[in-house]
């Protein structure tokens, strides 16, 4: 049975990672530090399988991270582990640097260490995948594309701890021949986000009738990723990206923040109207912006679907209307969120 490292396992993307790889036969070594957006409910599951082991612990600890090598023997790590909130490195940067650039280097040292121990046919199918996000690549205006050329320019400390964590895996590579490769994604949705992001923010806000808050204008555009869609793109990546190399992977999803939400208030029409009728659109309000908003991020995948032939497999309306349906049908694993400090707040003001 193939084994992996996985870090932040118990997270949004990385839990979806989890669960497929375990349903489609890998066994899965799951770090993470269970940090406020890390959920063991999500991996409820995968609990009592044999072919995931939970373990709680920092990818910073280089001691946990060579003992757990040492004994599982992965043929790959995947580091999904990080701070990832723009708002939350809005008010407390100093976290973000701990764990995305701190502890990204304590993962890669340890794991270089492991692949350098391997025979030589093990370290030739070795693979370090790094899982990071367009937002290093700063702003881009009303045209263009972000592609894996494009210069990095991060405006938040968020994307900026980003930058400095997949220069370090760069490094790593071109420095000690650690087989690596990096992803950068697009934005995320789906299945079990922490409702602080902005999908399951507006549905479980509109599901209670309380005002939709949108920064600024509204049209901040981001490229909509479906997470399901990301998983197989980094398990393709995995399994036959060129060592060395990064590939951006997006949705073909370009949406205003004002657009996405204003979906999502047509579709909760349909299926759970207001109690006095009026449409979900009307709790919209619009609130004062981010700090240093960018204006909007679009993904050029043609690397990854020329080299590699993968595309999306959801368009954005039918992965924002499965998304909806999720959070209908699980609302214990929301409710079990928000029965703790997180309850909705804006932070990042």
């Amino acid at each position: 049975m193939d084994t992996l490292l996985v870090t932040g396992g118990a997270g949004f993307i990385g839990a979806n990672f989890v669960l497929k790889a375990v349903e489609d036969g890998f066994k899965v070594i799951n770090l993470d530090k269970l940090t406020y957006a890390g959920n063991l409910r999500t991996l409820e599951s995968v609990a009592n399988s044999p072919s995931h082991l939970f373990v709680q612990g920092d990818i910073g600890d280089r001691a946990l991270v060579t003992s757990l090598l040492a004994e599982h023997r992965p043929y790959a790590v995947v580091n999904f582990a990080a701070e990832s909130h723009v708002d939350r490195s809005i008010d407390g940067p100093a976290q973000f640097i701990e764990t995305n650039v701190v502890g990204t280097l304590g993962l890669l040292e340890a794991t270089r260490d492991y692949w350098r121990g391997l025979d030589e046919a093990a370290q030739a199918a070795f693979r370090f995948l790094h899982v990071s996000t367009d937002e290093v690549y700063g702003s881009l205006g009303e045209e263009g594309f972000f592609t894996e050329t494009t210069s990095y320019a991060p405006n938040s400390p968020y994307s900026a701890s980003k930058a400095a964590s997949d220069h370090l895996v760069r490094a790593f590579h071109h420095t000690y021949g650690l087989p690596v490769l990096t992803t950068n994604c697009s934005n995320n949705y789906g299945p079990y986000q922490f409702p602080e992001k902005l999908i399951p923010l507006v549905i479980q806000k509109a599901l209670a009738g309380e005002a939709l808050p949108v920064y600024g204008d509204g049209l901040n555009v981001r490229d909509w990723l479906y997470v399901e869609d990301h998983c197989s793109a980094i398990r393709r990546v995995l399994d036959a990206g060129r060592i060395g190399e990064t590939y951006n992977v997006g949705g073909n999803s370009e949406r205003a923040n004002i657009v996405v939400v204003k979906t999502i208030c047509a579709m909760l029409d349909e299926v759970v109207p207001l109690a006095d009728g009026k449409p979900h659109e009307g709790l919209i309000t619009f609130v004062r912006d981010r700090p240093g908003h960018d204006r909007r991020y679009a993904i050029d995948a043609s690397k990854l679907k020329k080299e590699l032939g993968w595309t999306p497999s959801h368009t954005f309306e039918s992965g924002i209307r499965a998304t909806v349906q999720w959070y209908l049908d699980n609302k214990p694993w929301v409710q079990g969120i928000l029965d703790g400090s997180y309850q909705l707040e804006r932070l990042g003001s």
